[in-house]
């Protein structure tokens, strides 16, 4: 069966409920994309939970931890900024914390990854960029 994100609307729902979002690949490069999406993000009011395994220290003015599994914390979703081939490997680290939402960034598709998404019953969004659809599926809606 091919993969299908969900609706606009479910989009939506997901984001308006959601807290914590750790962004796996988050650069502390000011000129990177995935900085510049996570502190739109972290503007709009969510926790932004770095993990990047080659930063010691903080990203945006959180602790940045070099797993998904050293986060000690409740974990909505899990943002994707790694290439396709590492994204399996990440879904499984995902499931392992208990994240509800597995989210593959804009241009990072992976049939594994939303494979391994669907049997620990996360939800998976893939080649979307967060900042984007927050934007469009939240338009005139509030979170919470």
């Amino acid at each position: 069966m091919s993969f299908e994100n969900p609706t606009r609307g479910r989009i939506g729902d997901i984001l308006a409920s959601a807290g914590n979002i750790a962004v796996v690949g988050l650069s502390d490069k000011t000129d990177r994309t995935s900085y510049m999406v996570a502190g739109a993000m972290q503007s709009r009011g969510y926790r932004i939970i770095p993990v990047n395994p080659m930063v010691d220290g903080e990203i945006l003015g959180e602790k940045c931890y070099h797993t998904l599994a050293e986060i000690p914390e409740p974990v909505d979703i899990v943002n994707v900024f790694r290439r396709s081939e590492f994204c399996a490997e990440v879904a499984q680290e995902a499931a392992d914390i208990g994240a509800r939402v597995l989210w593959l960034q804009q241009g990072v598709f992976s049939q594994e990854a939303a494979d391994i998404a669907a049997q620990h019953g996360m939800i998976a969004i893939m080649d979307r960029c967060i900042k984007v659809e927050e934007a469009l599926a939240l338009k005139g809606r509030s979170r919470g």
